[in-house]
């Protein structure tokens, strides 16, 4: 049973040596060029393919780990209380459908950048630009809200 505590602080410690080492590679690992935007020269990095590759495993990682953890919950917690479960299901519908609103806000226009000549500025991608930033400013906001009545909230109980 010892081993299998072992096990998650490995995982950890070898997810965060690839992400010093590849960013360490991105920040330091030369550039293959410059390009000119503006009048001014800027460098490109000579791993940013890997960088990106990077980012795309972590956030599919955290995704996956997320969804697993919520089902593993409400299986659990469904066993217990059922009721509780389903409030808690409600949570998660209520969170989905703030996602579903957030990509309907978006717009699949094509987004203008100096010196970017790919396709990835228009339609799905614009669209899915659009919606996280919607989503951030959302639940930035919901946490401000929620610190502030907290600490409201302590105040009148005392």
């Amino acid at each position: 049973m010892k081993d299998y505590k072992l096990i998650p602080k490995v995982v950890l410690l070898s997810l965060l040596a690839i992400g010093v080492a590849v960013s360490i590679l991105f920040y330091a690992g030369g550039s293959e060029g410059t390009l000119e935007v503006a009048g001014d020269f800027l460098n490109i990095p000579l791993f940013t393919n890997l960088f990106l590759v990077w980012n795309y495993i972590l956030l599919a990682l955290v995704f996956c780990i997320t969804i697993g953890v919520v089902i593993w919950e409400f299986v659990k917690l469904y066993k217990v209380d059922r009721p509780a479960a389903l409030r808690r299901l409600a949570v998660v519908a209520g969170f989905v459908c703030l996602i579903l609103v957030c990509w309907f806000l978006g717009s699949p226009a094509e987004v203008k950048i100096i010196g970017y000549e790919g396709s990835d500025n228009v339609g799905t991608m614009a669209r899915l630009s659009d919606a996280c930033l919607y989503l951030t400013y959302i639940l930035t906001c919901a946490t401000l809200v929620a610190l502030v009545w907290g600490v409201i909230h302590t105040k009148r109980m005392k």
